[in-house]
């Protein structure tokens, strides 16, 4: 199945986005260090399904324009991109899909605009509140993180090598590939980081509301930053109801690895019906 590439002005930015499929519209967000093209094989299934899929480029990601400054890459930036995007498209409800800084971006839409939201797929991430308040072993796993909020430093560790570390996070090749050729344009890396530089100040805490629209969490076994138990706590969050699913021996990439599973489970918790 093709996809089809559009764009749409959203906050002053070209959106880059792709479609494919016709009906319910669910909207598919990425995460670090991707663009829209993690979603391949989650795309066709879905769309086969009968459903409107969406898939944008992040702001600073893939085709999409990359603002200059940290501060515009805030989480409510980020999300008021997807619920403008809607507008644009003209779609006044969706189903979300998130992963990685995706995920927080969907949790954040679930916090503060459940009304445009008909249910909500967390996969890897759990509830923002569940996170901070999570063990001692769950917060030496974002040890990176510390790197990747030090300018000029995180993006030469990084292309060192022959991206040598990016290289790492994941065995597929043709990921590899994928991310390097995203990343490697001029000011791309940088506008990736960002992510983590303007984002996960104490101050946040106040924004990290309770939900109330039904949620699944997904978590995958062998994922190395985050562990099982934060994605279980986030069911005290969920006020409109909250299911769980692990997807064992594949890492944080389930989107790859597991694909046929989770896909499985996304048509499933898109069909279930509201209680």
């Amino acid at each position: 199945m093709e996809f089809e590439s559009h764009y749409a002005t959203v906050n002053g930015l070209n959106m880059h986005y792709v479609t494919a499929g016709e009906g319910p519209p669910v909207i598919l967000l990425h995460g670090f260090p991707d663009t829209h093209q993690v979603w391949r094989r989650q795309i066709p299934d879905l769309a086969a399904a009968g459903l409107r899929v969406i898939a944008p480029d992040l702001r600073g990601y893939g085709k999409t324009d990359m603002p200059r400054d940290v501060g515009a890459y805030a989480v409510s930036f980020l999300a008021d991109d997807v619920l403008r995007l809607m507008d644009a498209l003209g779609i006044d409800k969706a189903v979300v899909v998130g992963h990685d800084w995706g995920a927080l971006i969907g949790w954040h839409l679930a916090m503060h605009a459940p009304e445009r939201i008909v249910r909500y797929a967390a996969l890897s991430v759990g509830h923002p509140k569940a996170i901070s308040s999570s063990s001692l072993g769950q917060k030496l796993r974002f040890w990176y993180m510390l790197v990747f909020k030090t300018p000029v430093v995180a993006e030469a560790l990084l292309k060192a090598g022959d991206w040598a570390a990016l290289r790492k996070m994941i065995r597929s090749r043709e990921q590899q590939e994928i991310w390097i050729a995203a990343l490697a344009p001029e000011g791309r890396l940088t506008a990736a980081l960002n992510y983590y530089r303007a984002n996960f100040k104490p101050s946040s805490a106040r924004a990290w509301l309770p939900v109330n629209v039904p949620v699944m969490g997904v978590w995958s076994e062998h994922d190395p930053a985050l562990g099982e138990q934060q994605m279980l706590d986030s069911r005290e969050q969920c006020r409109a109801g909250f299911r769980y699913e692990r997807i064992d021996g594949v890492g944080h990439w389930l989107q790859l690895s597991g694909a046929d599973r989770l896909n499985a489970l996304l048509l499933d918790f898109i069909r279930s019906p509201i209680a």
